[in-house]
């Protein structure tokens, strides 16, 4: 007959509560450890969600020619200043351009001297009157029309040198290389990013969270977050209010005054006040860990230790919310308890109840 999940989980605690057992010719001894007095008392709630550290600042570098990528002195992780060369495309074509624009102008300047030339020597014949109006007009829209060329062509020139200078591509602020799209012989277009520059120093956290989340959450509100071991504390300055399709989730956006030691990417753990409610915690320091099992040390009414199993919540300040395995009114060890072991005579000192 198979044994009920009830009978399981008990054998587990009590696996649990003879881990800290001694032998039976052991001696007890006595531990000097400081107690509290369980008591209920608001335990604020938390939602943990996963997040990710993003630049404030990203500009995705694109070529504005289309061209072979002939040089690219930098590489992911550099840093680089605003106006720093980031890579070059091959300008063959361009100075082609450049050539033939020069030509043009070249040729419309022939033109419009031999146009001004024209002008006015018919002008000091049409004041003689030797030649009629209509002659005249004819000639003066020449040079007109030789004005508008030269003017043309001039333009063409500065529009191919201003080509001609978009083959250094620069970069547009001060910021880290974080990406590389293309390398070295490979061929660029307008519009397809080549690399990824991102400002480390304005950097936020960037996560998802449900309905029931977002329905607590307000701009300027706070929620504390971890990073790389470290705890922060960001405050929220975006909510998107449309839901994901996909996800069903609302996208919300956090800054971290403080980001000394953050790097764009990495996780984020952010946990976020929802609310609160009745229950126990007790201090971080009362937890233990006995043959893989979490607990703490409950004092009975004679001094008398015995290792309890605890299912434990959100941790806030110092403090453990318990949401299962203890009662208001029993004392715990708070202090000293990694000296125990279950049967052990305790002389207690009482600490403030929570």
């Amino acid at each position: 007959m198979k044994r009920s999940t009830g009978a399981i989980a008990m054998l587990i605690l009590l696996a649990g509560c003879h881990s800290g057992e001694r032998s039976a010719d052991a001696r007890v001894k006595t531990v000097e450890a400081k107690a509290m007095t369980l008591s209920l008392g608001e335990i604020t709630l938390y939602d943990a969600t996963p997040g990710t550290v993003v630049s404030e600042q990203q500009v995705q570098v694109a070529s504005r020619l289309m061209g072979y990528i002939r040089d690219m002195p930098v590489r992911e992780g550099d840093a680089v200043k605003a106006g720093q060369l980031l890579f070059t495309i091959d300008p063959t074509d361009i100075e082609g351009q450049v050539s033939q624009a020069k030509a043009g102008l070249a040729q419309a300047e022939a033109g419009l001297a031999d146009a001004k030339a024209d002008f006015e020597r018919f002008s000091n014949l049409y004041r003689d009157e030797s030649i009629p109006k209509q002659q005249f007009d004819k000639v003066k829209l020449q040079y007109s029309v030789a004005q508008s060329q030269e003017r043309a062509a001039r333009a063409g020139v500065d529009t191919a040198q201003s080509q001609l200078r978009y083959a250094q591509v620069r970069s547009p602020i001060d910021g880290v290389v974080t990406q590389k799209m293309a390398s070295k012989g490979d061929l660029a277009s307008p519009g397809r990013p080549v690399l990824v520059v991102e400002n480390q120093q304005k950097l936020m956290v960037q996560t998802a969270v449900s309905d029931e989340t977002y329905s607590h959450l307000q701009s300027g509100g706070h929620a504390m977050m971890e990073i790389a071991g470290k705890e922060y504390r960001g405050t929220i300055t975006r909510l998107v209010a449309a839901s994901d399709a996909m996800s069903h989730t609302h996208l919300v956006k956090l800054t971290v005054p403080d980001g000394q030691g953050m790097v764009s990417g990495s996780f984020a753990r952010v946990s976020f006040d929802v609310g609160s409610r009745q229950g126990i915690s007790v201090p971080k320091s009362a937890i233990l860990q006995r043959a893989g099992i979490t607990g703490v040390f409950v004092v009975d009414g004679k001094g008398v230790a015995h290792y309890r199993m605890v299912r434990q919540g959100s941790e806030q300040n110092g403090m453990v919310g318990i949401e299962a395995g203890l009662n208001p009114g029993e004392k715990i060890v708070v202090g000293n308890a990694n000296e125990l072991d279950s049967g052990d005579q305790v002389n207690l000192t009482e600490s403030h109840a929570q």
